[in-house]
């Protein structure tokens, strides 16, 4: 466990965390007291925001099955879900074209690649199986206007300038929150950048180094189980069910 000084303006009042390695084990299982967790924070009138590297079909039917009300930012951040005024929206914030005209150039230049099977249903990222290092893919694709993010379970392709902090300022300016206000959760290299600016960042274990070392918090205990440690280190949760 590593903990930094606090520097978060008090009160925190939303949460964002990730999904897999976050909300579930090892075994990508959905942890029941993570969710219980999160329900009761929204009953209290705390945002809760998804941000996974996910399609948003996976996202969406987690979001639903939960009963979460905020916004979902999927596919690292290339897809922003909001409802408003109950009608479901939808904005677009990369460009898929960007991200196939990388994978084809790494498949030009002989670089074993496998597209994940969820790949069919992203709109603005391409993610590809671990099967092939990502400094030989970052090195393949420098100059061409791509960034290449490893989740630990997948490396993705998006358009430079995309990501999940640049979604979420969008996704918390409604509400008249930044990251600032916002207690942080996540596990991989493409949780770095909104751990960095998150009021409270929290990562586990089973974090990346570089996610562990963006984190204000890192917990004792791995996955999800270190996720409901560190909300309630954080104090976003009421004292009285620590």
């Amino acid at each position: 466990m590593r903990r930094r000084p606090s520097t978060h303006r008090l009160p925190l009042r939303a949460v964002v965390t990730d999904i897999d390695g976050t909300l579930t084990d090892a075994s990508r299982r959905l942890n029941l007291r993570a969710v219980e967790l999160l329900r009761s924070l929204q009953d209290r009138g705390i945002v809760v925001v998804l941000a996974t590297g996910n399609v948003l079909p996976i996202a969406l039917a987690l979001h639903r099955f939960v009963g979460l009300t905020g916004p979902i930012v999927a596919e690292n951040g290339g897809i922003l879900y909001r409802r408003v005024d109950g009608v479901d929206r939808v904005e677009t914030l990369a460009r898929r074209t960007v991200a196939v005209a990388a994978l084809e150039k790494l498949e030009r230049d002989a670089i074993p690649v496998r597209r994940l099977f969820t790949d069919r249903w992203r709109e603005t990222e391409v993610a590809l199986e671990p099967s092939a290092p990502v400094r030989r893919i970052r090195a393949a694709l420098k100059g061409s206007g791509v960034t290449v993010e490893s989740t630990g379970f997948a490396l993705h392709l998006m358009e430079a300038g995309a990501g999940k902090r640049t979604a979420l300022d969008r996704a918390l300016a409604p509400y008249g929150l930044t990251l600032a206000d916002c207690v942080v959760a996540g596990d991989g290299d493409n949780d770095v950048a909104m751990l960095r600016a998150a009021g409270y960042g929290v990562s586990f274990p089973n974090g990346s180094p570089r996610a562990r070392a963006a984190a204000r918090y890192v917990s004792r205990r791995a996955y999800a189980d270190g996720f409901v440690e560190a909300l309630k280190q954080s104090g976003i949760v009421p004292t009285s069910r620590r």
